[in-house]
């Protein structure tokens, strides 16, 4: 997901795979707590969502105008306007300072064969978990005084007889190598990586995602870049 914001905090680029791989960054990290999410990010811009998978032939790709500035309400307007899903989506993060006491939410989404029965159920389910955090972040609260994700999701699907599928949990991993820096340097005119080498003696990078700084003295990146041969652009690496 890639928000492309107008507000200060300069686009929000989040990542996760099917294992629970998460990592992600935004472009301007030091704005400080004194900012509310909807000055940070901004009212205009756009999401972006691309999702991809081994078997299908190409990325699917959607994009929407972010309406609200508040980040769970516009990938809703997304899921409704881009992909023409019904769902009920909250997300939302308690922060002091630096540190991240809780974050959490949940993406509720209609099948096509629910009966009406069922949606009255999750709609009082919902009113009632709504009562239950007492907050105006959902579900914060909740989190917050120690339940977990599967008792959020036992009060939305309470008297629905839920089954839990599969539980994964989130793990921060980048994937940046020394071999991507090279990458990214086989992708910028010669004349223009050569004068980096002359001028400063080595090249330098620091990943967006983890902040690990990467650094290659002048002769092996010239080694490096001599003994590359595939095509940078479509070098998976």
């Amino acid at each position: 997901i890639t928000l492309q914001t107008v507000g200060p905090i300069r686009g929000i680029v989040g990542i996760c795979d099917g294992v629970g791989h998460v990592r992600g960054y935004v472009g301007s990290p030091m704005l400080g707590d004194g900012m509310s999410l909807e000055e940070a990010v901004g009212v205009g811009g756009a999401i972006q969502v691309v999702k991809s998978h081994p078997s299908w032939p190409r990325p699917y790709n959607g994009i929407t105008a972010i309406q609200f500035a508040d980040i769970d309400r516009d990938i809703g307007r997304y899921l409704a306007e881009s992909e023409q899903r019904t769902c009920a989506l909250a997300a939302a993060a308690s922060v002091k300072g630096v540190l991240c006491n809780a974050a959490g939410g949940y993406l509720i989404e209609q099948l096509p064969d629910a009966s009406d029965e069922e949606k009255e159920r999750v709609e009082k389910n919902l009113a009632k978990l709504v009562e239950l955090d007492g907050g105006e972040k959902l579900p914060i609260n909740l989190l917050l005084s120690g339940r977990t994700p599967v008792d959020v999701a036992a009060i939305v699907l309470e008297g629905l007889d839920m089954q839990p599928l599969q539980q994964i949990e989130p793990v921060l991993k980048c994937e940046c190598t020394t071999d991507r820096l090279v990458r990214s340097l086989r992708l910028l005119p010669e004349e223009e990586v050569e004068h980096i080498l002359e001028s400063e003696g080595r090249v330098e990078a620091r990943c967006e995602f983890c902040g690990k700084v990467y650094r290659m003295e002048a002769d092996e990146a010239r080694q490096k870049l001599a003994e590359a041969s595939r095509d940078p652009s479509v070098d998976e690496s």
